[in-house]
């Protein structure tokens, strides 16, 4: 939050000029002429995120396999949840995109949810806030996040280099088959990662996706939702990149992403179909796609509402999900090039997420918790 600030305040200083030269200093080789000189900006977008969707990888598989999402029972209502709160969002950003067919390509940016920001919200609330909604969130969260890298890999992807993508697709079943051979040693994958990162970059497909697919082949061993264990490498890679990632990579991207000129923006700006589109997908979609289908789900006894949590609480949850900072930024950047769009996009993501945080936050304070019943499972 404050490296975001941060960028805002240099973008709208004497300072902007010498921000935006520094974000296009050109830093090493050029990997791919589709990409051109390696910027600073280009390294952190498409080199540092690749350890950040590395991570969501990790986290992914570790609850698929071993944690909250272990079983279908688990699954139903976070996967219903998320892919309401995916499609609503996209919808309303549609209806307002209008007839505007270049717009259309932004549709995937109020669908995102960032996980981070979300629960560091929710965090805020100490104990007004029961278990079982922050748990509601992540899980929620994490699904969304698997839709993202799903639409990014699917909707965001360039002309193919199928030389390139064969070669990917050898090192990623290379690197399974070292997983099937129960090899735990680490350093050979992050070698192996590293070359699947770059062939992924030359083939077309971004980058990040590279570090996802790295995850699922990283050796896991079950440990009974323990929070580490020294014989499972999934689980060491795990830890050793949490902090790296919350409190280095996140906050670099974020201050290379969401500095946003204010100097010309007035009102009609701010309500252009660009960032109000997604402004809205994200505050009005989010909430609504959420929390109807929590509700429908609910009722129709598909799932049970979270333990101990009101339908006022289950409704604060729905609005933070509409925090969509680092992924909404980042589908964003590869929606939109022109730096014209680019800020417009940057100032949409920002008055949804900061709807979104004001509001859900207010409302989560203000709500009073669940009476429990005797005999009442949720």
């Amino acid at each position: 939050m404050a490296t975001a600030a941060f960028a805002m305040i240099m973008a709208n200083s004497i300072f902007a000029q010498n921000y935006s030269q520094f974000m296009d200093v050109v830093f090493g080789p050029e990997l791919t002429p589709k990409l051109g000189p390696m910027t600073v900006h280009l390294w952190i977008n498409d080199g540092l995120m690749a350890i950040f969707f590395l991570l969501i990888g990790l986290e992914i598989k570790r609850e698929f396999v071993d944690g909250h999402l272990s079983t279908w029972a688990d699954r139903r209502l976070p996967m219903i949840a998320a892919a309401a709160g995916m499609i609503v969002p996209a919808v309303i950003y549609l209806i307002i995109a209008g007839g505007d067919l270049a717009l259309h390509r932004g549709w995937a940016i109020p669908a995102a949810t960032d996980i981070a920001f979300a629960i560091g919200v929710l965090a805020l609330l100490g104990s007004r806030a029961p278990a079982s909604l922050k748990l509601f969130l992540t899980t929620i969260a994490i699904v969304d996040d698997m839709g993202a890298v799903l639409i990014i890999a699917v909707f965001y992807t360039a002309e193919l280099n199928l030389m390139a993508l064969a070669a990917a697709g050898a090192i990623w079943l290379f690197m399974m088959l070292l997983n099937r051979l129960r090899v735990n040693m680490l350093w050979p994958y992050l070698i192996l990662a590293t070359l699947l990162w770059y062939a992924t970059l030359l083939s077309g497909v971004h980058a990040t996706i590279a570090g996802v697919l790295a995850a699922f082949a990283i050796p896991f061993r079950r440990t009974l939702a323990a929070p580490d264990a020294a014989n499972s490498p999934l689980h060491r890679l795990e830890h050793a990149l949490v902090k790296p990632v919350a409190f280095v990579i996140v906050p670099i991207f974020g201050f290379a992403n969401a500095g946003v000129s204010l100097e010309v923006t007035s009102f009609t700006a701010l309500t252009a179909p660009l960032p109000f589109g997604i402004a809205m997908g994200l505050f009005l979609g989010k909430q609504i796609g959420i929390f109807s289908s929590v509700w429908l789900s609910v009722k129709l006894g598909i799932a049970d509402r979270p333990p101990h949590a009101s339908w006022t609480q289950v409704y604060g949850v729905a609005l933070l999900c509409g925090i969509g900072f680092t992924m909404s930024l980042f589908i964003g950047g590869l929606a939109f090039s022109g730096p014209t769009q680019g800020d417009a996009v940057k100032i949409g993501v920002l008055m949804g997420s900061l709807l979104s945080a004001i509001l859900g936050y207010s409302i989560l304070r203000c709500a009073a918790p669940r009476k429990r019943v005797h005999g009442d499972t949720g």
